[in-house]
């Protein structure tokens, strides 16, 4: 092997060094917990802006159906109170004003 091929092969693995050195500080701030952190939040916040847009496009397409189902899921939240309001109707005769009265201060408790 000769002086210059000797010299030549030193340039290379300074170089090959240097390109290392700048890749493994490129990969060392790609895994700094607070750059992972903004990675995965950017992901998260991308996520929910596409799955916002598909409810409103869903909203759209057909809002009777959509109607049906809120609805279904506030009978769902407020079957509690619901229960209680015709228990309280039921077992004060019917059609008597107390009743009603009472049924509706249960809503209004249960509801806040």
């Amino acid at each position: 092997m000769s002086l210059a091929e000797i010299e030549q092969a030193k340039r290379d693995a300074v170089r090959a060094r240097e390109r290392f050195e700048h890749t493994l500080a490129a990969v060392q701030h790609r895994l700094h917990p607070t750059n992972l952190a903004e990675e995965a939040w950017d992901g998260v916040k991308d996520k929910g802006a596409d799955l916002a847009d598909n409810a409103l496009q869903a909203v759209k397409k057909r809002p009777a159906v959509v109607s049906v189902a809120l609805g279904a899921f506030a009978l769902f939240l407020a079957r509690a109170p619901l229960k209680r309001a015709v228990r309280s109707l039921i077992s004060s005769g019917g059609d008597d004003e107390a009743g009603i009265d009472s049924a509706e201060a249960e809503l209004s408790k249960a509801n806040g």
